[in-house]
């Protein structure tokens, strides 16, 4: 089934995606195990009929996808939600069919197909869902939203992170197409237990996209100018990307490797280098992909890519030609 009343044809092809019947969590006319299944996925929840009598016609899709996860969800008749603290994790509640009351800082918002809602960990909910509504519902890791944000303030933070509740999410550009870019590699049929980096990857597009793309508690601070002489801590976890950007990295962990805080860690890579360093570990992997492309022992582009955390052809084709004017398969061509 398309949704109708999303904008973007592209959109609806790709949300079709979690109507497949390989990601079918469970249907159930019985709310009490409805509502098990659900909080194994989020929290444990209290869900009521509304309406006495009416059916309970639950389905839920599941993609799991390392700290995040998407999933669709849809009640047939009128039900209301109390659910617990979320505590470890944001969920982005986005309408695509019908409409739901949510109420939550004591704010009442009413959700939409043009108006997502945005559950921070320690936000106390109450929701009601009217009969049809049917959502796509993006669960993120509150580690990862909160760590990603102090790899770019480059300091702890001093209060949790909290995001306006209402999101406009479809005249959001950027957000619409990471949804899009999520769905056609759940299309891909990928198993990301196997592919570590492109897990972590994606994980990190999703927290910066969500950082960048609504309003939240924390403004990011003005840029500096670039320094002359790379400091020892710069140097050496560069020389520790150089050797292992085939492992799993995280900001943390390079941090800790450089002796420096995050906040000093970010600093000086983008004082020194002009770039974070995860776009430094993103570059040094690309240049990797490109030597083994040029040896001459390549046939299969897309191994390679993959086997250096890059998932998404497309994108990844795009960005290696704008960093050295040929396509992978140009490359591969002059062995």
């Amino acid at each position: 089934m398309l949704i109708n009343e999303i904008a973007s044809p592209r959109l609806s092809a790709a949300l079709s995606h979690l109507n497949a019947s390989a990601n079918l969590l469970f249907t159930s006319a019985s709310l009490e195990q409805a509502g098990a299944v659900v909080g194994r996925i989020f929290k444990p929840c209290q869900v009521d009929l509304v309406d006495r009598g009416a059916r309970a016609d639950v389905r839920m899709h599941h993609i799991p996808m390392g700290e995040i996860s998407l999933n669709r969800l849809r009640y047939s008749c009128r039900v209301d939600i109390a659910p617990s603290l979320l505590k470890d994790f944001f969920l982005i509640q986005m309408p695509l069919h019908g409409s739901a009351t949510v109420v939550s800082r004591g704010q009442s918002l009413c959700s939409t197909p043009r108006l997502a809602t945005v559950i921070s960990p320690d936000d106390v909910t109450q929701m009601r869902w009217e009969a049809g509504n049917d959502q796509c519902l993006l669960r993120i890791s509150r580690t990862l939203l909160e760590n990603t944000l102090m790899g770019h303030l480059g300091q702890p933070l001093t209060e949790p992170l909290r995001f306006e509740q209402g999101f406009q999410w479809q005249e959001n550009a950027a957000w619409c197409a990471l949804i899009g870019y999520l769905l056609e590699c759940a299309s891909q049929g990928l198993d990301l237990e196997k592919h570590h980096l492109i897990r972590q990857q994606i994980g990190q597009l999703v927290a910066t996209t969500l950082l960048h793309s609504h309003p939240h508690n924390y403004q990011q601070p003005s840029g500096q100018k670039r320094a002359a002489i790379r400091p020892t801590h710069v140097r050496r976890v560069q020389e520790y990307i150089d050797s292992h950007a085939h492992a799993p990295l995280t900001a943390e962990m390079l941090a800790e490797i450089g002796g420096v805080s995050l906040r000093g860690l970010y600093a000086g890579f983008k004082n020194f280098l002009g770039v974070s360093p995860m776009q430094y570990l993103r570059d040094v992997r690309m240049d990797r992909v490109r030597a083994e492309l040029l040896s001459g022992e390549i046939d299969n582009v897309t191994g390679v890519a993959l086997r250096w955390g890059f998932a998404h052809m497309g994108r990844f084709s795009a960005e290696y030609k704008s960093r050295f004017g040929e396509s992978p398969s140009q490359s591969m061509r002059k062995r």
